[in-house]
């Protein structure tokens, strides 16, 4: 005798929301998104009813809506397959914890050097929240080192077919011969492995030079630039030893590096502070007066109670500014145009891709940092931190360590993200802000819970509005992203 299971139901995990006076759907175990037609609609409103209805219950009240039953059987079978809806007689199987051991690397990023010409006041690396350990270690990373890092990441990409390595300090062009022979022998050894590398950095720009800037392009190297605005906001933390300011240093050779660069984007980093928030002016000022190609913002990354730290009110007015940037990225897009808010492209990117996080980032997955002494950590955040070394470059990465701050750090161990529609985007959000916020790597930035939900629910708005009045637009803009 064969039993059939009697499906009782109840709405999913999804997050609904309204784009050009469409409905849509965010399916949250599967960070997918699809429009609501008239008949989910319907669905969705009979589960909001009453809770949760059997199967035959659920078809009869969608055929007394004018439903035929096989186009209601076919609709109830189409949702929960897509998990829209759910059987309270199934259960799915969890994300496991940690990936395999051999999870193939990806991407290094190589701190060329943990020395610094500028000293931000609220620098992670050196600053009141440091977590780094430098005493007694190399201060600038050797060529012997740098090498075995790039045979350490070809060898541990396995069938990977393209790697990426980021260049990174301190100051990294304090290091530039270095980075210059490390570019040169890891071509070279990439094409012997088959393989294809890229490669980026990050720099206060205040060392640019001609033949700096001709490597780089000729290289194409993709440059990100850390700058916080216009010169009164960029001075007020970006400073030197001596107090003094780094805009009219920088500002002449940023020039010059983008007009010079010419096989890379060029990008700007800010990192949003008390009383640097003023996110329309500062967008306006790299992008348009600069001339920068991308311009992205960041929280400072700080304990509670620092000077420089930003206050609920601050935060209201960053995401006031966001919405506005927003507004603006979406009349580009509906005219086929790229804006330069890498806020909303990064977020639209993984929207299209249909992002779904078991962990907020690639640190200790496809990612490592390289310190200047060899020893590898999560990610460039971590460097040096004797307390988070997960190996290093000659013997290799310590499984046991990779597995721990993996497992703490998966999205299914933050009992706060259970719950939350946005976690597919958000995961609990970055390991280094929570190990400095709550000294716990695997903790939720449960500071920022609000003002990410809040912006994932507008990005979706976009993604909808696109969908609706230019879908071409999301096409081109996948494949852009998928070559950059």
């Amino acid at each position: 005798m064969t039993t059939t299971l009697n499906h009782r139901y109840r709405s999913g995990e999804i997050h609904e929301f309204r784009a050009q006076g469409a409905d849509f759907i965010y399916l949250v175990t599967a960070g997918a998104i699809f429009a609501a037609d008239e008949m989910t609609r319907k669905v969705l409103d009979l589960l909001g009813q009453h809770g949760e209805l059997d199967h035959d219950d659920l078809v009869r009240a969608l055929v007394a809506d004018g439903i035929s039953a096989t186009d209601a059987e076919e609709l109830v079978r189409e949702l929960r397959l897509a998990r829209a809806i759910e059987s309270t007689q199934v259960r799915h199987a969890l994300m496991p914890a940690a990936p395999p051991a051999d999870y193939p690397l990806q991407a290094l990023v190589l701190n060329v050097t943990n020395q610094c010409n500028l000293a931000c006041t609220y620098c992670y690396e050196f600053g009141a929240d440091k977590i780094a350990t430098p005493a007694g270690k190399p201060k600038y990373m050797s060529l012997e080192t740098a090498k075995s890092s790039v045979d350490f990441l070809l060898r541990s990409a396995d069938r990977r077919e393209a790697v990426h390595i980021t260049f990174f300090g301190g100051e990294t062009l304090m290091n530039f011969r270095l980075l210059r022979d490390v570019v040169l022998y890891a071509d070279e050894a990439a094409a012997a492995a088959g393989k294809r590398i890229t490669y980026s950095l990050t720099t206060n720009a205040t060392l640019l030079t001609d033949e700096i800037i001709a490597f780089l392009s000729d290289h194409a190297i993709g440059v990100t630039v850390s700058m916080d605005g216009p010169p009164e906001l960029q001075d007020a933390r970006r400073v030197y030893k001596n107090g003094k300011g780094s805009y009219a240093v920088m500002e002449p050779r940023l020039r010059k590096l983008i007009a010079g660069h010419k096989t890379r984007a060029v990008t700007a980093r800010v990192t949003l502070s008390a009383g640097v928030t003023d996110v329309k002016r500062i967008y306006q000022h790299l992008k348009h007066d600069i001339g920068f190609h991308e311009v992205g913002f960041a929280p400072v990354t700080t304990a509670e109670e620092r000077d420089y730290s930003l206050n609920g009110d601050a935060m209201a007015g960053v995401l006031a500014d966001f919405e506005a940037l927003a507004d603006e990225w979406l009349d580009y897009a509906l005219q086929g145009k790229v804006h330069g808010f890498t806020n909303v492209s990064e977020t639209i990117s993984e929207l299209i891709a249909g992002t779904n996080k078991s962990h907020p980032c690639g640190a200790g997955l496809g990612l490592l940092g390289v310190s200047p002494s060899g020893d590898l950590s999560p990610c460039h955040r971590f460097t040096d931190a004797d307390t988070h070394t997960l190996g290093h470059i000659d013997t290799g990465l310590d499984q046991t360590k990779r597995e721990d701050f993996l497992t703490r750090g998966h999205v299914a161990s933050k009992y706060e993200c259970g719950t939350c529609w946005a976690r597919p985007m958000c995961a609990g959000g970055c390991h280094h802000e929570a190990f400095v916020r709550y000294g716990d790597t695997g903790h939720a930035n449960l500071h920022y819970c609000d003002w990410i939900r809040q912006w994932t629910d507008r990005c979706l708005q976009i993604y909808g509005a696109l969908a609706q009045r230019n879908p071409e637009f999301l096409t081109r803009f996948a494949e852009r992203k998928g070559l950059s």
